[in-house]
């Protein structure tokens, strides 16, 4: 439900302040947890003990799985907490939960220093960094969307997407100026640390310019109205919303992991890109992606979603195994093969966020969405490096591809089951819409 902005308790809302402090902070969120993805070969070693190799490195990943575990988790317990307390409440403690876990990282003893207490540690705050970005997402899209002007749900959407992979930027970027300045020794030492420490400091930051932001859903009116949200209330009241998210999900996250991350790492297996190579590929084709956003956003506000997510589902299919099918290990090939799987990902990824909240009703909205997403993201996006590795593995290094289309015809399915929803008046809290034409005048 959004937020009267007309009364005069509330005459300072201001929109663009509300998508500052959501952006920001979910960059500073995503910094942090990436971080440990990038980093785990200088310091797995170090923490679980043994030597440097493929034994530490896969402990530091097992590890770092631990975190999507407990995603789900964090989804369901801040979801319901912002159902009941706030929107803003809710993205506070997200910010305030990954400070504590990446300081946690930055400042966690070695296995030499502390024995078998470094991997406890490691984990508890891979723990806390998968909770908070469980319940990130799905309470700071509910907190964006609810405070998007009229008209302009789609284009405060894509900023979630925009955010997200900016943050993978200045991963690349502080780790790359690391290297630059630090030697491998040091890097080993001291070095892995500092982006932690680091992304500890930026999230105090985050946490106060959320603090100094507007509540965008007037809870109490929601909870006299309805029943007290409740942990599964949003997949046992609406189990269809819940389904139909969970399979459009599918192909977004499983696409996003792929195309996003694990195609470089694919190139430097099969096809022998070195290390540069993929490093400008990634660059390239992420700053192409977050540029396509808001286009697509906006065009989302005035032509509905259906369609854009109807050419996500399409395109995404159709691409994904002929660009498998390439297999220079060139700079071109690689840019050209990632920046056009991802240009269709921006159909998708662009307006997730609108959808997903326009979808449920107030009440029930950020738990209900936050569970479903997550369950997805679990199933089919942190799977993905797993599936590919193995299909690869097992001489099928097309398989991979197939497997992209298999989740691109699920999502399409429960695309084509979704009415519309850009019309969707959030302040009804009544969820779908019936309408089948976005009306981008209509208040939110």
């Amino acid at each position: 439900m959004a937020h009267d902005r007309s009364s005069g308790t509330h005459e300072r809302f201001r929109p663009g302040r509300q998508l500052r402090a959501a952006t920001f902070g979910h960059t500073l969120e995503w910094f942090d947890f990436l971080a440990y993805q990038y980093l785990a070969v200088y310091f797995a070693a170090q923490i679980f003990g043994g030597e440097e190799g493929i034994g530490s490195l896969l402990e530091a990943f097992g590890t770092f799985a631990v975190g999507f575990l407990a995603r789900p988790v964090g989804s369901l317990i801040i979801g319901v907490y912002a159902d009941r307390y706030g929107r803003k409440p809710a993205v506070v403690m997200t910010m305030s939960m990954m400070a504590v876990g990446s300081l946690l990282l930055g400042l966690c003893p070695t296995y030499a220093q502390a024995g078998a207490l470094a991997p406890v540690i490691l984990v508890v705050a891979r723990l806390l960094q998968g909770f908070s970005a469980g319940g990130e997402y799905p309470s700071a899209s509910a907190f964006l969307i609810e405070s998007a002007p009229p008209g302009r749900r789609g284009l405060f959407s894509s900023f979630m997407f925009v955010a997200s992979s900016s943050s993978k930027l200045l991963t690349l970027g502080i780790i790359a100026l690391l290297s630059l300045f630090l030697d491998k020794e040091q890097m080993y030492d001291f070095g892995w640390r500092v982006p932690f420490v680091l992304g500890a400091v930026l999230a105090v930051v985050g946490w106060w310019i959320r603090r100094n932001t507007s509540e965008t859903a007037d809870v109490a009116g929601i909870n006299e109205r309805s029943a007290r949200p409740t942990l599964f209330a949003g997949l046992r009241r609406y189990p269809r919303y819940s389904l139909q998210l969970f399979f459009l999900v599918a192909a977004i996250t499983g696409g996003q992991y792929f195309w996003g991350t694990y195609i470089t790492t694919l190139f430097q297996i099969r096809n022998g890109a070195s290390q540069q190579v993929a490093f400008v590929a990634s660059i390239v084709s992420l700053v192409v992606y977050i540029a396509v956003q808001p286009l697509v956003g906006s065009l989302s506000d005035r032509f509905g979603r259906r369609p854009w997510l109807i050419v996500f589902c399409v395109g995404s299919g159709l691409v994904a195994v002929p660009l498998m099918s390439l297999s220079s290990p060139a700079v071109g090939v690689l840019i050209t093969v990632q920046t056009v799987g991802l240009l269709f990902m921006a159909f998708g990824t662009s307006i997730l966020s609108a959808v997903m909240v326009e979808m449920f009703p107030a009440h029930a909205r950020v738990a209900g969405l936050g569970f479903a997403y997550s369950m997805s993201v679990v199933v089919f996006g942190g799977t993905i490096p797993l599936i590919a590795t193995a299909l690869q593995g097992a001489g099928h290094p097309m398989a991979i591809g197939w497997y992209l289309v298999a989740l691109c015809v699920m999502s399409l399915v429960s695309v084509l089951t979704i009415r519309e929803t850009s019309t969707v008046d959030l302040q009804t809290g009544t969820g779908v819409s019936e309408a089948a034409a976005p009306d981008p005048s209509r208040p939110v």
